[in-house]
């Protein structure tokens, strides 16, 4: 009997033009496992459906004979069929509301469900992700945005040579660009109205050091967030360069209880009893590029109550943010998802109006929700490097075991929210939210 695994057509959004295995990959997996793939026709997706078919894969409309279906974002109610397994971001491990009838249409079907965002190491560190990518083409979109906004102030901004990153062929080109721009800052400087020019990260993981990549193209001094606070004070600073700070988990909250040193597991496993102390950091940044995991039991990092407050004394240093990590009304509370196509706005803290685009009083933010389809090329071919390594566990898995006996990599097995439509030990949890 030939194995046969389907990849379905992106439909959530009009830009998703990404494919979680490319056709370089299907070729390999057609030769040497014999593996019979079938992908769901698509207009827009980065690689044309010739590319596939060259690759070895069959094209169709419907995935119907697929017992196996891979895709990237979440699926339609009316496009599962019964007793198949899935295997896509369904974005329901929080219980994410918009989410439920999803699972609960997949429960009544008795499909499989498997999570990539779940798929971990023994280290519980992620394996396939698109991470990288957000912090990647998240970078190039806020310095985009940072020339728009720094020409609507009147600047002769050298940053207008670099595009939005969906206008870029390839994450090479985007480079190119941005590196001539830091060559022209390194021999020409930055206006002396703008230094020290200061870019903050939060977060370390693989999202952040995707934007930190970006931010390397330019000439780039490292400095901690201690030494930001006083950097304004110093004398005779350099005009060429651009100060790169890192901000963990300690330069964003500390103990309530005064004596209390800060400790990182207690953080995660108590965050009731730390504050928020990011705030005094804020006034001495240029950009702030948000890269970090938050749910709403810790403190926000920036609060429309504290944006009014620094623009009630006017104009503060800060330009952009770039919330790469997009968690509407979330660490950074202004923040609400935008669409590739209007990736960028302005929040005015005083009327508490958002207005789409680069003009206007307020700071300019960037929130793209699928920052990684605006290089599709390039994200989906390394998130294929690695999810293409578990396809023949997957796809000759007999589902039909009990959860105990079912044969699938332990990377997998983790991975595995919903079992002959019900929800696996470990995501029993989200029986609340249902």
């Amino acid at each position: 009997m030939s194995i046969v695994i389907g990849i379905r057509h992106e439909d959530k959004y009009e830009m998703e033009r990404r494919v979680p295995i490319v056709p370089k990959h299907i070729e390999w997996l057609v030769k040497h496992y014999n593996i019979d793939v079938v992908v769901q026709s698509s207009e827009k997706r980065v690689f044309k459906d010739e590319e596939f078919i060259k690759a070895g894969a069959k094209v169709a409309k419907e995935l119907k004979r697929c017992p196996i279906i891979f895709g990237v974002k979440e699926i339609p109610l009316s496009v599962f069929e019964p007793n198949k397994t899935y295997i896509f971001f369904s974005h329901v491990i929080k219980g994410q509301k918009q989410n439920m009838p999803m699972l609960k249409k997949m429960m009544e079907l008795k499909c499989n469900l498997i999570d990539y965002e779940k798929v971990v190491d023994e280290q519980n560190k992620r394996l396939i992700f698109f991470g990288k990518y957000a912090g990647l083409a998240g970078m190039i979109d806020s310095l985009w945005a940072l020339g728009l906004r720094l020409k609507y102030y009147g600047y002769n901004a050298r940053l207008l040579k670099i595009k939005q990153a969906r206008h870029y062929h390839s994450l090479a080109e985007a480079k190119e660009d941005i590196s001539a721009i830091g060559q022209l800052i390194a021999e020409n400087g930055i206006p002396e109205e703008l230094m020290p020019f200061t870019i903050g990260f939060t977060g370390y993981g693989n999202v952040s050091q995707g934007a930190q990549e970006i931010c390397g193209l330019l000439p780039v001094k490292e400095i901690s967030p201690e030494k930001l606070l006083s950097l304004k004070h110093r004398k005779k600073l350099p005009n060429n360069i651009v100060y790169k700070i890192i901000f963990k988990e300690e330069h964003l909250a500390e103990p309530i209880e005064q004596g209390n040193e800060f400790e990182l597991q207690d953080y995660y496993s108590n965050p009731h009893k730390y504050k928020g102390v990011f705030e005094k950091y804020i006034p001495h940044l240029s950009m702030l590029i948000n890269c970090m995991y938050w749910d709403n039991r810790y403190s926000r990092i920036v609060t429309k109550e504290y944006l009014k407050k620094l623009y009630s004394k006017g104009r503060p240093k800060l330009n952009v943010i770039g919330d790469v990590s997009c968690d509407p009304e979330g660490s950074v509370e202004c923040t609400i998802p935008t669409k590739i196509e209007d990736p960028i706005y302005v929040y005015d803290p005083i009327t508490d109006k958002i207005k789409m685009g680069h003009e206007g009083e307020g700071i300019l933010e960037m929130a793209v929700d699928i920052l990684p389809s605006e290089l599709p090329r390039d994200s989906s071919n390394g998130f294929s490097d690695v999810l293409v390594n578990f396809v023949k566990p997957i796809a000759i898995a007999d589902f039909e075991m009990s959860y105990e006996e079912l044969d699938l990599p332990k990377a997998i097995k983790k991975a595995l929210i919903l079992h002959k439509g019900e929800l696996t030990p470990p995501y029993k949890y989200i029986e609340q939210f249902l």
